[in-house]
This record gives structure tokens, C-alpha cells and sequence, in this order.
């Protein structure tokens, strides 16, 4: 837990590093191609857990929503990168830059329930890859809610 939160304020503070090192367009479209990535493997794990389950397509794209959760995403939610244009229009809403307390408990239930859904996913026990599969969906419904734009 305290490696966490660790890194959920390094992830945080270092976004104003990241500032120096991209522009505001590039730190879009790099966060918007992870949540792409992210949305195809928690696709292919629904398609398991619902179908015929196979357990080594669940743990290739649990490791790979796992990376991403502990990649330190907060430093591509720079300043200036509230509006503007990645590869799409940014459906990000103001909240996410104003309400630190808010992203950093979101962002430690997501790489919470991303770790364990990785750890459950190698164990190859279907209820179990199911449930928590529930469990890291609700930490994306939660952010999308708080801190997404719908079209």
C-alpha cells in the first residue's frame, strides 16, 4: 500500500517534468493511445471470462493493463493539456486538474485492482479472473464518471 501511494504522488509530481519533455498534443495522444491499449485488453479478458476462458490471453493483457497502471501516467496530465487535440479532441474534464485528492484515490484503486487482476490472472482460476475483472472494470467506470467527458 505505501508503495502505492508512493507512486501515485511521484507519478504526480513529476508531471511537471514531463512538461519540459513533450508538448501538450504529445501528451494527449500518448494517454489517449494507453486507454486504447488498455480498452482492447480489458476487451479481450471480458471475451475469456464470458466465453471459452484462456488463461494465457488473460495474462498477456492483464500484464500489459498492469504496466500501464504502474507506468506513471499522472506525468501525461500536464498543465495546458486540459483542452487540445491528440490523435482526438481531449475528453478530459477540468476536475482531473483541480482535484488532486479525487485522481490520486482513483488512481490507487485502479493500479490496486490492475496488480491483482495480473496476480489472479497467473493463478488461471476462472470465478476468480471473473470477479476481479468486476472489480478493476468498476475503478475505469469510477474515473470515466468522475473525470471523463461523454460524447
Amino acid at each position: 500500500m505505501k508503495s502505492a501511494v508512493l507512486l501515485a504522488v511521484l507519478s504526480l509530481s513529476l508531471s511537471g517534468v514531463a512538461s519540459a519533455q513533450f508538448k501538450s498534443e504529445d501528451a494527449i495522444k500518448y494517454r489517449q493511445s494507453a486507454y486504447v491499449t488498455m480498452a482492447w485488453n480489458m476487451a479481450r479478458i471480458k471475451a475469456s471470462v464470458e466465453g471459452a476462458y484462456n488463461k494465457d490471453d488473460v495474462i498477456k493483457a492483464a500484464n500489459v493493463i498492469q504496466a500501464i497502471a504502474n507506468s506513471g501516467m499522472g506525468a501525461l496530465y500536464q498543465p495546458g493539456t486540459e483542452t487540445g487535440k491528440g490523435w482526438e479532441d481531449t475528453r478530459v474534464k477540468p476536475e482531473l486538474f483541480t482535484n488532486k485528492e479525487g485522481v490520486g484515490k482513483a488512481a490507487m484503486a485502479f493500479n490496486k485492482e490492475a496488480n491483482e487482476m495480473a496476480r489472479i490472472a497467473a493463478g488461471g482460476d476462472v470465478a476468480a479472473a471473473k470477479e476481479q475483472f468486476g472489480k478493476l472494470g468498476a475503478t475505469c467506470k469510477g474515473c470515466h464518471t468522475d473525470f471523463k467527458i461523454k460524447k
